[in-house]
């Protein structure tokens, strides 16, 4: 494959500096790599990791001993149901990638361009299989290559996992996301929504996913006025890093009765 020039800047044009809010990026590629890795991320308009993302190489059997092995536990039966061919694929892989690392928010997303582009030269040398934990997510090579090699790069719902729950002691649903914290900014969560409206609680999650990515904040009390509902949805931040719905801050919004 004939390398290329960089690819051009990936701008968030609604950025707005706050506080709290760094972009934590963590994938773990499993594979059968040679003993030095020659990673060819200019095939992919990459220069490489960006400066505060690390690349970790372990032997699959050393890193299964961890308590926290992503192919065990809730989220390894998860993977196991939805993907189980490629979770034996990465499950018997001898070696593993942990591409992981913490950055300062900031006006232009070529840090997640940048890392993308080492994940799929990663996946020309060896790799088999990506796991993002984030979006409880374990891709096959073709299928991360479709998802995420896409010209001038993939939108930001792609990055992101919508959930829908049922709530408790109802007929109603919570829609919310999973993943936003790659972008530095908390998750969303819409409670209360009724059936007939989650066509629209959806559309709107991802346009609120998009607006997100490329900046926008939302602060406590702030109204969104949304075409079709008789009142404002009123943004209310909170929760913690440590809430495993989350793992994230989050955004939450109350459907009106």
């Amino acid at each position: 494959m004939t390398e290329i020039a960089p690819t051009p800047e990936w701008p968030r044009p609604y950025w707005q500096p706050g506080a709290g809010s760094d972009a934590l990026l963590q994938f773990y590629v499993f594979g059968k790599f040679e003993r030095e890795l020659v990673i060819p991320a200019m095939r992919y308009g990459s220069p490489g990791l960006p400066a505060g993302v690390d690349l970790r190489r372990f032997q699959n059997l050393e890193l299964r001993k961890w308590e926290g092995y992503p192919l065990h536990g809730s989220l390894g039966e998860i993977l196991r149901g939805e993907v189980p061919k490629v979770h034996e694929q990465a499950r018997v892989a001898p070696d593993v990638l942990v591409v992981r690392g913490q950055l300062a928010d900031r006006a232009s997303l070529d840090y997640l361009r940048d890392t993308l582009g080492v994940l799929a030269a990663l996946l020309d040398i060896g790799g088999c299989a990506i796991l993002d934990p984030q979006i409880l997510s374990l891709f096959g090579a073709e299928a991360w290559r479709e998802r995420y090699l896409v010209r001038n790069g993939a939108p930001p719902r792609n990055h992101v996992l919508i959930l829908r729950s049922d709530e408790p002691g109802g007929d109603r649903s919570w829609v919310h996301t999973r993943g936003m914290r790659k972008f530095g900014r908390p998750d969303l969560s819409f409670r209360q929504v009724p059936a007939q409206e989650l066509d629209r609680a959806g559309v709107l999650c991802e346009k609120l996913v998009e607006m997100q990515a490329l900046g926008t904040r939302f602060a406590a009390g702030q109204a969104l006025e949304v075409e079709g509902l008789p009142q404002a949805l009123v943004a209310q931040p909170g929760g913690s890093l440590d809430d495993p719905e989350f793992n994230n801050l989050h955004v939450e919004f109350r459907w009106p009765s």
